[in-house]
């Protein structure tokens, strides 16, 4: 069966792609308001932050570090609250309905199943002294939830906050596994001077390094984001010494084949000339134009074309 697409409006309030941005989906009725603390006034004074619902706090946009999800009745009040108490956060997120129609079972719900993510994906640290453990809804209830959450997490990924996305378990390669149907590359890369060799697969647009993949022993480049990234994945377990180098002990899902290579050779890195197809030995630039091309030799047939096929 093909995955059916879904769409997801993104408002930037104040026209600022850092500043405040809700988000909506068709036929559901969520919506998640991101704001920086210095718009929490703002934030908290539109009307959706007034009702129940739940909200995650975190130390930094770009790469989080901790996080703090709740719940509340009120979550203008319960935000104000933390902004006295709590120092750490630059950023909040609120998720509501559109008729205020999460009572405090369903929050309590959303908050625990959203705890209960975050330490199993491990991605942040936690704010939370524990994790709640969830109410008693009826069958009904918990499926009505749950389908509320499967949009939420994919709300969230849209706004920048992927704190509850397992990247050790690509979800691109699950699902291709069970349909059948994504196209499914394979690229490696060679340093014969380090005695690297990694391969990953590109699975409908999701770019995975191979568990067992080669990675210099560390980061050896000037400072550059991806050598947070590189401490993130040695911190987790998900690269670890072997040998003289180190080693993917999990498959990961990069962003790109750049953020790929550069974490495996330890520095700034353009993967798209370093990876390199398994099939056609093209770089992944030149294949990618290749693809790019037989797109453009195919026939297009325009609407008016099309008026006098019958």
């Amino acid at each position: 069966m093909m995955a059916r697409g879904s769409s997801i409006e993104l408002f930037f309030v104040d026209g600022q792609p850092d500043g405040m941005v809700t988000a909506e989906m068709f036929n559901w009725t969520g919506h998640v308001l991101r704001a920086p603390r210095l718009q929490v006034k703002d934030a908290l004074s539109r009307q959706q932050s007034n009702g129940s619902g739940i909200y995650i706090l975190l130390d930094d946009l770009a790469f989080p570090t901790q996080a703090y999800v709740g719940e509340a009745e009120s979550i203008s009040r319960r935000i104000r609250d933390h902004d006295s108490k709590k120092d750490w956060w630059t950023v909040a997120v609120i998720c509501t309905t559109s008729a205020d129609s999460l009572n405090k079972a369903h929050a309590k719900y959303l908050e625990a199943r959203l705890l209960e993510i975050a330490n199993t994906v491990k991605t942040v640290s936690l704010d939370n002294g524990n994790v709640p453990s969830r109410p008693g809804l009826n069958e009904a209830a918990c499926a009505n939830m749950e389908a509320f959450l499967d949009n939420l997490l994919m709300v969230l990924p849209a706004i920048r906050i992927d704190i509850f996305s397992d990247k050790t378990q690509s979800p691109a390669e699950t699902k291709s596994k069970m349909r059948g149907n994504e196209s499914e590359e394979l690229f490696t890369l060679f340093f014969k001077k380090e005695g690297i060799n990694a391969s990953a697969n590109l699975i409908g647009g999701h770019f995975v390094v191979k568990e067992g993949s080669d990675a210099r022993s560390s980061w050896v480049g000037q400072d550059a984001p991806y050598r947070n990234l590189r401490s993130e994945l040695e911190a987790k377990g998900i690269i670890v010494p072997a040998g003289a180098n180190a080693r993917f002990a999990k498959s990961y899902e990069f962003r790109s084949p750049s953020a790929a290579s550069a974490v495996i050779v330890g520095r700034p890195d353009n993967g798209r000339m370093s990876w390199r197809h398994a099939e056609t030995d093209r770089t992944y630039a030149e294949w990618e134009a290749d693809k790019l091309s037989e797109t453009s030799d195919e026939a297009v047939v325009t609407p008016w074309e099309l008026e006098g096929v019958k």
